[in-house]
């Protein structure tokens, strides 16, 4: 089996590959036209987000087998497409969901508590105890859209803390557990002080939260998106700001996350968002952790292990 890995990826990869006696060949540099050409030649293809797989890219792939996806997403993938070819496609779901939480709890923390602010100030020596007054999240409610890896390891944690947790998935069914209470997304807009989000990138969900989603919720509320940036509107989110509906806002992720090519209007919204003392922005690094790193290898070689083992028998 020829693999054609077209990423930049963790050493660690290298070893697992070489354990289970796989042929592969490592072209981080390669850009979407070379690993069309590429593709023709190989059995199965390990990939980030270099580009995306669409028919233009699949159609001369004929001996592809599988594609393996490093990292959660599956939104670079033409998951039709890769069904009618009869392409496996795995992704390393469970590699990052805590780092995930993790990154979700520290953004939630340092927004609350004003450290980022306060850091900031007392590095130019302002000592203000009464401007950096925080919020417990203690006692607070949470509403999760989204309960799968990602979800259930945020809300594991944000029990740990006190928090009462409202869950809900289009995709599942009877999903409440220990950590969570499944709810809908009316109960959450109800009664949710804080909203988190962890769903994929599909049609439906892009631009999903919008200014009549958020305007929808009955009170302010605080808001976590650690997903897709094209799920949330920045608008909408610099609206809700504004007008106080939208408390703060902990986002890893953006609509364009390519800054120096934003819109007027995308611009616009990212002048407000870092300048204001109730947000905290990270760059796409909520499951980027060094733990994560090799684990995410470790999930795509056992998936990959378990497909091969079972096509082969």
């Amino acid at each position: 089996m020829k693999i054609l890995i077209a990423d930049s990826m963790h050493p660690s990869l290298f070893n697992m590959l070489d354990e289970q006696g796989w042929d592969y060949s490592y072209h981080p540099k390669f850009i979407r036209d070379d690993i069309k050409r590429a593709l023709p030649e190989y059995e199965g293809l390990i990939i980030r987000s270099k580009t995306y797989l669409d028919h233009e890219l699949l159609s001369g792939a004929e001996k592809l087998k599988f594609i393996a996806r490093a990292g959660a997403g599956l939104d670079l993938i033409d998951l039709d497409e890769a069904k009618e070819r009869g392409i496996e496609v795995f992704h390393a779901g469970t590699g990052n969901r805590d780092a995930v939480a993790e990154h979700a709890l520290g953004m939630l923390l340092s927004l609350f508590n004003n450290i980022l602010k306060a850091d900031r100030e007392v590095r130019k020596g302002i000592w203000d105890r009464e401007g950096n007054r925080g919020v417990e999240l203690m006692g607070k409610t949470v509403g999760i859209i989204g309960y799968g890896n990602n979800g259930t390891a945020t809300a594991k944690r944000l029990s740990g803390f006190g928090c009462r947790v409202l869950v809900y998935d289009k995709y599942r069914d009877n999903y409440g557990d220990a950590f969570a209470e499944e709810a809908s997304v009316e109960q959450i807009m109800s009664e949710a002080d804080i909203l988190s989000l962890h769903i994929p990138l599909t049609k439906e969900s892009r631009n999903w939260i919008n200014r009549d989603f958020i305007e929808r919720f009955s009170r302010p509320f605080f808001l976590l998106n650690l997903s897709r940036g094209e799920i949330v509107e920045l608008d909408a989110v610099v609206n809700g700001l504004r007008s106080g509906k939208v408390r703060g806002a902990c986002l890893d992720v953006l609509e364009n996350e390519k800054l120096d090519k934003l819109t007027a209007a995308q611009q616009e919204s990212f002048d407000y968002l870092r300048t204001s003392d109730n947000v905290v922005l990270t760059p796409h690094i909520g499951g980027w952790t060094h733990e994560s790193y090799v684990r995410i290898n470790e999930v795509l070689v056992k998936q990959i292990k378990d497909w091969y083992t079972f096509v082969s028998a």
